[in-house]
């Protein structure tokens, strides 16, 4: 007969799924809002999933509740919110009804996505050659959503109007999709690591962010990005130049 110890579980070990299962529920949400044409809502919902992914793992961590049950439930997690989700987004929102082969774009999109995913599942405990720093490679789902969103943050806040150009809205949205299956180093929010001597910067910045979020949150969402495809587009440029060398 198993010990009372034996067959249960604390609470606490949840939570990191738990985190990841709200995550879900944003997207599915998300998906919902989309079908009824509430666009600013679904992409709030889809900044919110982003805005907690990775706290489930940071949260596995702390607790010493790492599984490879959370490891798999994450990334389907991932694939919904920042593959699926975005993808129909931006097809309803700017591509449904313009042209016949607009549908194409939104599966590559989603589909590097997946592929994405299914090459950091393979590749998550493999061990680094010698001497080798750990890097990031490709644009994260997450910061592929945000990509993918960044004309639609833009006609929220009323600076263009993404409806006008679906043609290039159609390619841009293949292009962040390829950008996610690269090889090329690029940087996660996720590896970043703040010095302490520039504490009081990152205090600073935290409350313009917060400031932001509240008073103007779509045109934090385009500063973001913005800066976000800036910092992208210079280590893509990077390693083409050393590539050449």
């Amino acid at each position: 007969m198993l010990r009372r110890d034996d067959r249960t579980l604390p609470i606490l070990m949840l939570l990191p799924n738990l985190v990841t299962i709200t995550g879900l529920c944003a997207g599915l949400t998300a998906i919902r809002f989309i079908m009824v044409g509430r666009f600013d809502l679904a992409a709030m919902l889809i900044v919110f999933a982003a805005a907690i992914d990775g706290l489930d793992g940071l949260i596995a961590r702390r607790l010493n509740a790492q599984s490879s049950f959370g490891a798999e439930l994450d990334s389907l997690s991932d694939f919904l919110n920042f593959g699926v989700t975005p993808g129909l987004l931006v097809f309803q929102y700017a591509l449904a009804g313009t042209y016949s082969t607009s549908w194409i774009f939104v599966l590559v999109y989603t589909i590097c996505g997946c592929l994405r995913l299914a090459r950091f599942n393979i590749n998550r405990d493999t061990p680094l050659p010698p001497g080798t720093k750990p890097h990031f490679t490709g644009v994260p789902a997450p910061g592929g959503a945000l990509l993918a969103l960044l004309p639609v943050f833009m006609s929220l806040q009323g600076l263009i109007d993404a409806r006008d150009f679906p043609v290039a809205y159609g390619i841009y949205l293949a292009l962040v999709g390829l950008m996610m299956t690269s090889r090329i180093p690029t940087i996660s929010p996720k590896s970043m690591r703040i010095p302490r001597d520039k504490a009081i910067f990152v205090l600073i910045g935290t409350v313009i962010v917060i400031g932001l979020l509240v008073t103007r949150f779509w045109l934090l969402m385009v500063l973001v990005g913005l800066v976000y495809l800036v910092v992208t587009g210079f280590a893509i440029v990077t390693y083409l130049r050393r590539w050449r060398s």
